[in-house]
Formats: structure tokens, C-alpha cells, sequence
């Protein structure tokens, strides 16, 4: 039969059945704080069910999932089901003040989680400030009943779930941050399965081991959920076969090391076929296009693979590593996903497109009011998208757009940028540092093909982008470095097999280029998943209109609902 891990909380595991799923589940999350040690100091944490991670929500495709969430913490708290789409109910989609206003202390909201083509590993987190940097879980969506996986199923299934820890307290890190007007303060450790791992202090009887028996395969589902930090990640030794990405199958492909985004999602397939007398280390360290001018978290995080037959062994065997700013590793794993598109998964790449879209992807400044801040030459850092940095409305945008209130949001988002320049070069005028602050949206008509282009910018300070949108996967039909030509670059496109994704990294001085339908009505969100870049403004939202016929509209508002 097959199994999957339960985490436990000294890091060893146990293997519990594959329980079957029924067409509706229902799951209770309490937001609340409590005390959790790491690296030798011990803080309060916002939690879900008082655990880190959170727990693991489990369905097969096409199932509903009811999660009711109960806020006992004393901060406001939204909860986002990250890359499941949602049909026609953004309404339970999670992003402070785009689809919703945040559950208040004391208040709980139900939320419905509907599946359609997801199948895959997927997650949630939390969608306010920057709680999500301990509230977040996975979500495992099993194929249909009577259907399996598209290759050989492994002995055991294990979520790997990479985040971030901070000694301080989180909230108190932002608060500066925000006043600051410049960086935050980078992380103390990153974290496998919630430990930093036995190359930190205080970390070594807790350290997260995977148990495993030579000759056997493994299903790994590794999870990116750090707030700031896009990663390396390979296991000493051992090659991983890439099978799906953010809830889609893909072409198997091998590979010594992932690069993944804050957001993404990979399945991998692990071969326990090295010398079992070794112990090794399942690792993750920083990729950063832009280390040479941007700070960051250096550490590695640490988990220990160990054979089932290892009685005593000397210290764990580390992995190689691309170097830490290595773009050529990064967009050289990232250009091999190609979707599996075989005649059980299908794919329907948008050939003939409706609405062609190019979004720059800019850090940016704007003037410090209190001539305080530590931004460059005294100003506040910002960041946008077609120079438009997103700004917060009173009420949410769903409710304004759903109830026709006017005031909370413009339709102006512009399709192309309103500046003109060489984006990737290295030096740069400084007028073109200042962007618009607004709470501006782009409409789409129902069913629209949709073409977009993120230029990344050279601006203040160039940087890869992870870019996700709500309510959607998308194709990623292309990528390059440097600015993109609009006459050149389209033949290069892959529209026979692109991967379908949900998160994408725009690489640093450089582009992407991803294809959707309009299909899904609603008001979704699209931002850079480096929370900081969010904060800054690197956001906007879309409102695809309603269909013609029923089952293609908008799903009433739900009753219970949080109040603004």
C-alpha cells in the first residue's frame, strides 16, 4: 500500500496509510500563538493548530474542501490557498484587501476551497503582512479514485516543506522594516519541515531526519514558503527526477540540484541507491541574482537522508551547490520543465491571443516624508509593476467591484509601460526611479487569450522576480536575459509543451512571458511572492467580467464574510 510521512515533533517520521478522500472534506484551523524555540531563543509565533508547519490538507482532483477558520490570535489574519484556482469563487481566495477584508480577532470565516484540474502538490499560507512566515501548510491533491500517477508509484510520499526564521519576532521585524523605508533585516536560518537544521546552535536533537531503505523510490514534495529567499536545493549524493511542478505533471527530467521560488512547488522522485553507511544531507541555501548588492541570508538549512541499515555514522556528507548568484544554474533548471502533455493530461496552450500585455518589474524609491529613511540617498524603497506601485484600498477590491462601489480602485493599469528605456543596462536615469502610487486594476472580458511580458528592470537594484497570480496557472511559453524583442523573441516561444504553472521567476535582467485564458471570473491578485517586493508595491489585481451564462458568473458573496 501506498504511504505517506507523518512529521513528528522530535524530526524522525512514521508512515501512516494513504486515507481515502471523500468528494468533501472538512478541516477547523485555529489561528493562535504559542511559544516555539529555535536557535536557542524562545518567541511567540502566530500558528495554525498550534503547529509549524501547519497541518497538511489532503483531497483527490475535483474534490471540495471546507476549511473554518477561527482567529483567536490578537492580529488580523487571511488565509490563501496558493495555486488552487477557485472557479468563480475569489471570494475565498485570501488576499488582504483585494478579495477580502482580514479575519478579525475573535471572528471566523469558512472558507471553500473547490478543485478542478489541480493534481499535485500545492499550499496555503497566510496572506497578511507577513504572518505567513510561520502560518502555512501543504495541501496534497491525490489523482482521481481509480486513477494514479503518471509513473511508478513510490514506496513513500514526504512533504519537505522549506521556510524562514527570524529570533526576533517577526511583527516587530516588519514594523521596522516599515518605518525604515529601506531592507529588512534578513533572516537568522532558513528551515526544513519547520528546523533550522544541525549546522545552527541549539538545532541538532530536533533536526528533521527522512528514514529510507536502499533500493527503494520516494516522492518528495518539497514546498518553497520562505518570505524573501528563492533557493538551491539538492540532497548530498543523490539525483532527483523532476515530475511535477505547482499541482502539473511534467516530462521527467534529472537533475543534481531545483532552483525554487518563494511559492512554487516540485514533486521529485528520490532513488535510495547510495551507500548506506553514509549519512547525507538534504540541503537548501540562497539563490540570488543580485548577492553583490543585496543583502541576504547566507546560511544553509539542513535535514539528514539516513539508510535504514546506518547503525553509527561520521558527520552527514554536504551537497554541491551552485554558486549563490549562479543565474545560468537557475534558468537552466527552470528552462528544462516542459508539461507532460500525453493524452491523459492534456494541455490547451492559447494560440491566438486577445489581449497582449508587457509588465516591467521595477524596484523603485519614492520621497521619505520624515527624513528618516534608509533607502538610497535618504528615500523610501518602492517597487511596481508598469512603474504603477500598488497601494492598499479602504474595502476590499471584490467587494467594491461586486457591490459597484466607486472611489476604491481605478481601471487604468496600463498594457504597456508608460516609460519607455534600455531596461536591463547598467546605468539608468534617476527620474525613472519614482513610480505612481495607486490601487489601479485591469479588466478583461471573459474567455480573453491573454499574452504578458515581464521585463525585469535593471532599476535601483536588479533582482529576480517570482511572479504568482491568483485564480490561475498559466503557460510559461518563454524566457530570455535582457530586454525582450518583440520581433525576434516570440519565435523562440514553446507552444507544444510549456510548463503549466502557477509561480514564475522572472530572471534578473531579463523576461518571461506566460499564456492564459480569462476563464475565471472574479477579481485576482498578481504579485512578486518576495514579500518584501509586495509590501513595496510590486502588486496589481485583474477583474475578468462575468460570462453570458450561469454557470460562468461570479458566486454570491458568502454570509459570513469578514467585515472591514
Amino acid at each position: 500500500m501506498l504511504q505517506i510521512f507523518s512529521l513528528q515533533v522530535l524530526g524522525f517520521i512514521i508512515f501512516v496509510p494513504l486515507f481515502h478522500c471523500q468528494a468533501l472534506q472538512r478541516y477547523t484551523f485555529v489561528v493562535e500563538e504559542v511559544s516555539y524555540t529555535r536557535l536557542c531563543v524562545t518567541k511567540k509565533i502566530l500558528t495554525v493548530n498550534g503547529t509549524l508547519p501547519g497541518p497538511t490538507l489532503y483531497a483527490h482532483k475535483g474534490d471540495t474542501i471546507i476549511v473554518d477558520v477561527f482567529n483567536k490570535a490578537s492580529d488580523n489574519i487571511t488565509i490563501h490557498w496558493h495555486g488552487v484556482k477557485l472557479p468563480r469563487n475569489p471570494w475565498a481566495d485570501g488576499p488582504e484587501y483585494v478579495t477580502q477584508c482580514p479575519i478579525q480577532p475573535g471572528r471566523s470565516f469558512s472558507q471553500k476551497m473547490i478543485l478542478s484540474d489541480e493534481e499535485g502538490t500545492l499550499w496555503w499560507h497566510a496572506h497578511s503582512d507577513w504572518a505567513r512566515d510561520t502560518v502555512h501548510g501543504a495541501i496534497i491533491i491525490y489523482p482521481k479514485n481509480g486513477t494514479t500517477y503518471p509513473f511508478p508509484k513510490p514506496h513513500a510520499e514526504v512533504p519537505i516543506i522549506l521556510g524562514e526564521w527570524w529570533k526576533a519576532d517577526t511583527r516587530e521585524v516588519y514594523d521596522e522594516f516599515l518605518e525604515s523605508g529601506g531592507e529588512a533585516n534578513i533572516s537568522d536560518a532558513f528551515t526544513i519541515n519547520g528546523q533550522p537544521g544541525d549546522l545552527h546552535p541549539c538545532s541538532k536533537p530536533e533536526t528533521f531526519k527522512l528514514k529510507v531503505e536502499r533500493g527503494l523510490t520516494y516522492l518528495l514534495r518539497i514546498i518553497n514558503c520562505a518570505l524573501q529567499e528563492m533557493h538551491f536545493f539538492s540532497i548530498a549524493k543523490h539525483n532527483l527526477t523532476v515530475v511535477a511542478t505547482d499541482a502539473s505533471y511534467v516530462k521527467p527530467f534529472t537533475s543534481s540540484y531545483l532552483t525554487i521560488s518563494p511559492g512554487q512547488t516540485f514533486d521529485v522522485l528520490l532513488e535510495a541507491n547510495q551507500d548506506p553507511a553514509v549519512e547525507y544531507y538534504i540541503a537548501a541555501r540562497v539563490y540570488s541574482g543580485g548577492a553583490s548588492r543585496i543583502p541576504f541570508d547566507n546560511t544553509t538549512t539542513t535535514a539528514i537522508l539516513q539508510y535504514n541499515e546506518t547503525s553509527s555514522a561520521s558527520s552527514p556528507l554536504l551537497p554541491d551547490f551552485p554558486d549563490y548568484n549562479d543565474t545560468t544554474a537557475s534558468v537552466n533548471f527552470t528552462g528544462s520543465l516542459r508539461s507532460l502533455a500525453d493524452e491523459e493530461h492534456p494541455i490547451d496552450v492559447p494560440l491566438n491571443i486577445s489581449k497582449s500585455y508587457v509588465f516591467t518589474v521595477s524596484m523603485n524609491t519614492v520621497p521619505c516624508l520624515n527624513e528618516t529613511c534608509s533607502g538610497p540617498n535618504g528615500t523610501r524603497v518602492a517597487a511596481s509593476l508598469n512603474n504603477i506601485s500598488f497601494v492598499n484600498p479602504s474595502i476590499d477590491i471584490l467587494e467594491a467591484y461586486y457591490y459597484q462601489i466607486n472611489g476604491i480602485f481605478g481601471t487604468n493599469f496600463p498594457s504597456s509601460p508608460p516609460l519607455k528605456f534600455n531596461y536591463t543596462a547598467d546605468d539608468l536615469p534617476l527620474f525613472l526611479l519614482t513610480p505612481k502610487k495607486a490601487t489601479e486594476v485591469k479588466v478583461i472580458d471573459y474567455n480573453a487569450t491573454v499574452e504578458i511580458v515581464f521585463q525585469g528592470t535593471n532599476l535601483l537594484e536588479g533582482t529576480d522576480h517570482p511572479m504568482h497570480l491568483h485564480g490561475y496557472s498559466f503557460y510559461v511559453v518563454g524566457w530570455g536575459l535582457g530586454n525582450f524583442d518583440k520581433e525576434k523573441d516570440p519565435r523562440t516561444y514553446n507552444l507544444v509543451d510549456p510548463p503549466l504553472q502557477n509561480t514564475i521567476a522572472v530572471p534578473i535582467r531579463g523576461w518571461t512571458t506566460i499564456r492564459f485564458k480569462a476563464d475565471n471570473p472574479g477579481v485576482w491578485f498578481m504579485h512578486c511572492h518576495l514579500d518584501r517586493h509586495t509590501t513595496w508595491g510590486m502588486s496589481m489585481a485583474f477583474i475578468v467580467k462575468n460570462g453570458r451564462g450561469s454557470k460562468t458568473k461570479l458566486l454570491p458573496r458568502p454570509k459570513d464574510m469578514p467585515p472591514c
